[in-house]
């Protein structure tokens, strides 16, 4: 396959180069930009020396229609824009923002503060949770790949809501994610003076990523709900913690909640469910496109604290983007993703 690279210089693009190169079926990766055509790749990223050392192109419609797939790795209010004149002309279409996850264009506005894409080309996008949604992805011509603390909190949560185990009119989910998560442009919230040894709550009630677990819960659980979700920056460059807080309905034991989840997942390589919570953490899953989860109940509250761990870059954003190109393509899921965490 011939892959072309929209926003090949942030994180999430420099993920998809890392997982792309030792990829099988990818026999060509060319990298594009809206602003720094003409700069060779390896000098602005030094690690990719001899590897990459290719120059960035402009993006042009002519010359990405002859790509078998086409990653956009932008910010949100970018794709909205530069994708219709590439929708149905050839290539496969995965885009990393959020301008397509959203169905209702009045809530991306509400949510994202920006104009939403064509209403036409958001209805036909397909949300992009593999394990969830693997049929329809299949056939896709344009995958919205989900947020990376909904993923998180969906693959964690899904099997529990579509089950009738937990009561989904009481969640409560608190999510933590590493710095990486805001991007490599400079802010004053990432100025390493004002996160380290800083723990942050940011966007309080007000992340865009609510309404898109909520719609994705209405979508494969058939459960309308309201959640309260909120996000946590820790100083540490990747990795993400979702923790949620759930009623139990009655009767549900702690050995039906990890079956549920044992049973939903039995089929796929990258969801692993831990039954000893002692060690669960972000370096588990680093640098890999694992989610790992982990569930107890309280039987003094009968609440259950559910706890889904993914590296965002990863499972929340290239590794599940490649993932996706996989299904698309009719490759195993695992290829050129089989790899073992970083750890340390």
């Amino acid at each position: 396959m011939k892959v072309g690279i929209i926003g090949a210089t942030g994180y999430g693009g420099l993920e998809l180069i890392r997982f792309l190169h030792n990829h099988s079926e990818v026999e060509k990766i060319e990298l594009f930009t809206s602003s720094e055509e003409g700069a060779i790749f390896s000098s602005k990223f030094g690690h990719l020396l001899s590897i990459h050392d290719t120059p960035l192109q402009k993006i042009d419609v002519e010359t990405l229609a002859g790509f078998d797939v086409v990653f956009t790795s932008t910010p949100s209010g970018v794709t909205s824009k530069l994708l219709p004149p590439l929708v149905g002309i050839g290539p496969r279409l995965i885009d990393l923002s959020g301008d397509y996850r959203l169905k209702d264009l009045s809530v991306y506005e509400q949510w994202y503060k920006k104009p939403p894409a064509p209403e036409s080309i958001v209805k036909e996008s397909v949300y992009g949770l593999t394990e969830w949604n693997e049929e329809n992805i299949k056939s896709a011509s344009l995958i919205a790949n989900p947020g990376c603390y909904p993923t998180a909190v969906l693959l964690s949560l899904l099997p529990l809501i579509k089950e009738r185990l937990i009561d989904p009119n009481y969640l409560v989910i608190d999510a933590k994610s590493g710095v990486s998560g805001a991007g490599n442009k400079p802010s004053q919230t990432t100025h390493y003076s004002e996160m380290n040894e800083n723990f942050s709550i940011y966007k309080v009630n007000e992340h865009q990523h609510i309404p898109e677990i909520e719609q994705a819960i209405a979508m494969f659980a058939d459960v309308q709900t309201a959640i309260t979700f909120n996000t946590h920056l820790v100083p540490m460059t990747r990795g993400i913690l979702a923790t949620s807080y759930a009623q139990v309905s009655p009767g549900v034991t702690n050995k039906q909640l990890i079956d549920c989840l044992l049973e939903t997942y039995k089929n796929h390589p990258f969801v692993r469910v831990v039954e000893d919570g002692s060690f669960l953490g972000t370096n588990r899953v680093k640098g890999s496109n694992y989610c790992d989860i982990f569930v107890k109940l309280d039987e003094r509250t009968n609440r259950a604290t559910i706890v889904g761990v993914i590296d965002n870059l990863v499972k929340g954003a290239a590794g599940q983007a490649i993932q996706n190109m996989n299904v698309q393509s009719g490759l195993p899921q695992t290829l050129g993703l089989d790899v073992i965490p970083l750890f340390i």
